[in-house]
């Protein structure tokens, strides 16, 4: 027994030395006269106390039914989104000793090497000869923290191909949402994280954050998307007040398209609001955060209460059941908040809110044109059987409305149709956009522990296509 104890600690040190001399070479030193070795790292608590950039704060809802405990929660603050809630958390003092501790973890079994695919994947289709993991990519900042973890603006390193095969083509830089399992498994949402990761390997739209890569170490998750460096809708609104009719036509129009395809490929997104939305160099707003998202066919409804309570539709609050149309409501509400700066329903109290969405009228001000006003009251019937969109082909319902009479679809869907307003970035890897509570913080994928629990997450891992990693 005893020599079986030395073997293991002897094999565990050559893991150690090996992965220490694979990875010191990325270790940069702070300019700075001493490193104390006594500075603690950051709270564990602190990675999983959100608020501000990125993302909705979950909260169980009072008037959750209790045999929807796995259900997702109503989101009650409003707040920024991509990957989850941000709290402003006070930073590792010590990147340093983060880096070490966790090559500790490593070898200790708690963080896995990057994984072979054809490791991870039992079918035909998942089998893939490429290696790829958190060491294929370069973390710069941190953009975000969330609910689970951390999102990172990161570049992919090259790889040395070899004789015969094509160069991979991608975009520099990426979004690296980063998710603790332990964390997932505990809050009861690896349902929601696989859902969201199924889904974004089933669309592709021109306004909707792709997908690029997906895979896992033993204690993490990792989604790779394109990097939307113009920052959230949310943002702009805030700092424009409104926005004109023209303005908030073409990003309604780009959503509208969005959400369309989503509905065409049964999935219904859940949690659309201006925060969600993010907006790209070139002044076209993106979709992301499906992380209430589901699958959903023509005829199929859900039960769950979930979304943002000032988005969330009449029929999910009262639980009758909904569908696609409850989307389409939600859009109701971001036009009428891009219109006049606020959301037609709001009250401090949600379970007064709740009844203004479901029993209050809609009040218009007088500058918004009888189009607006015409579209607005389609979108916002409380009767999803009668509300604009409702149907097989309601989304062309929706497009040959008259507010939508200045849009060329084709164009529009074609990037054709260029918006008159454009954030301020100065490269693919401008952060200027994103609050510097985060873009301070040093850039460390800290370690996590290992679920002791079985397998939850087989056949997460996903490389995009290739017409996915070159296009633009």
């Amino acid at each position: 027994m005893n020599e079986n104890n030395r073997m293991v600690s002897t094999s565990q040190k050559k893991s150690l030395h090996s992965l220490m001399a694979a990875n010191l070479s990325k270790l940069t030193i702070p300019c700075s006269s001493s490193s104390s070795s006594s500075t603690p790292l950051s709270n564990e608590h602190d990675e999983f106390d959100f608020s501000h950039v990125f993302g909705h704060h979950h909260e169980e809802s009072s008037t959750t039914p209790a045999s929807s405990a796995m259900s997702p929660h109503v989101i009650h603050s409003r707040s920024h989104s991509f990957v989850g809630p941000s709290p402003r958390v006070a930073p590792p003092s010590n990147p340093v000793l983060s880096f070490v501790n966790e090559l500790s973890s490593q070898s200790e079994g708690e963080e896995s090497e990057q994984l072979p695919l054809n490791e991870i994947h039992n079918t035909e289709e998942e089998k893939v000869s490429t290696r790829i993991g958190p060491t294929d990519f370069e973390i710069l900042r941190v953009v975000g923290q969330g609910s689970f973890g951390k999102v990172f603006l990161v570049r992919k390193k090259k790889q040395q191909k070899k004789e015969g095969e094509e160069e991979e083509c991608c975009d520099d830089v990426f979004a690296m949402k980063v998710m603790r399992k332990e964390t997932i498994i505990k809050k009861n949402h690896v349902d929601y994280m696989k859902a969201e990761r199924d889904i974004l390997t089933k669309v592709v739209h021109p306004f909707i954050v792709q997908l690029r890569y997906s895979f896992q170490t033993k204690s993490k998750l990792y989604l790779i998307l394109d990097f939307i460096n113009g920052g959230h809708l949310f943002f702009h609104l805030y700092r424009q007040g409104i926005f004109s009719e023209d303005q908030a036509r073409i990003y309604t129009a780009e959503i509208v398209s969005a959400v369309s395809h989503l509905h065409k490929n049964g999935i219904v997104h859940r949690d659309l609001k201006p925060e969600n939305i993010l907006m790209d160099s070139d002044g076209h707003v993106m979709l992301t955060d499906f992380g209430l998202s589901k699958e959903i066919d023509e005829s199929g409804r859900s039960n769950s209460l979930c979304g943002t309570v000032e988005y969330m539709a009449p029929e999910i609050i009262l639980g009758k059941g909904h569908n696609k149309d409850a989307d389409w409501w939600s859009i109701g509400i971001l036009l009428y908040e891009m219109l006049t700066g606020k959301a037609p329903f709001t009250h401090t109290n949600k379970k007064k809110l709740q009844e203004k969405i479901i029993k209050g009228k809609v009040k218009l001000p007088p500058t918004v044109s009888t189009e607006a006003h015409s579209l607005l009251k389609g979108l916002l019937q409380k009767d999803p059987s009668t509300r604009l969109g409702s149907g097989p082909n309601g989304d062309e319902q929706i497009k040959s409305h008259k507010w939508f009479r200045p849009i060329n679809w084709k164009k529009l869907e074609a990037r054709e149709l260029e918006p008159k307003f454009k954030p301020d970035v100065s490269g693919k890897d401008c952060t200027a956009n994103f609050d510097q509570c985060w873009t301070a913080m040093p850039p460390d994928d800290s370690p996590a522990s290992t679920p002791t629990a079985g397998d939850h997450f087989h056949g997460y891992t996903y490389v995009a296509p290739n017409p996915w990693l070159s296009s633009k």
